[in-house]
């Protein structure tokens, strides 16, 4: 194998070894959604710390987060009677981000810049490797 070839494989694969499980531990840290709470209370004082909401906890843009989640019963609130009236209460929806329930609209912007950087990378290389392979077929044929 070229050492040239060797080069760039070994950069290549540093790369993706190094960059691959930092995206992945960048994107985790603290994105929270409506599921993380179970009060919309909760969830709205969140949201209150930092309208710029960059959890998207108001999907709708109404200053109002994660509008399905029960609200905290109040010490004037008779109990629920039965289980059923429990469970109701205390249910979280499932109907996503249309919902209110946060969640992710699209890739965050390093992991668009980090699949467009990826991507030319493996572009380049794949151009590389079939230059090199031509140049060796050229000279293979000049010998013969």
């Amino acid at each position: 194998m070229n050492i040239c070839t060797r080069t760039l494989s070994t950069t290549a694969l540093a790369l993706l070894a190094t960059v691959g499980p930092a995206a992945a531990v960048a994107h985790a840290q603290s994105d929270r959604d409506c599921s993380d709470f179970v009060f919309q209370e909760e969830a709205q004082a969140v949201f209150d710390s930092d309208p710029s909401d960059p959890d998207r906890l108001d999907a709708d843009n109404d200053g109002i987060a994660c509008e399905d989640l029960p609200h905290r019963p109040t010490a004037t609130a008779p109990a629920p009677a039965t289980p059923t009236a429990t469970a109701a209460a205390t249910a979280v929806p499932q109907r996503g981000v249309n919902a209110g329930l946060g969640g992710s609209t699209g890739p965050a912007d390093f992991e668009v810049v980090g699949g467009v950087g990826l991507t030319v990378l493996g572009v380049g290389l794949a151009t590389g490797h079939l230059v090199l392979r031509r140049r060796r077929r050229a000279v293979l044929a000049r010998r013969h």
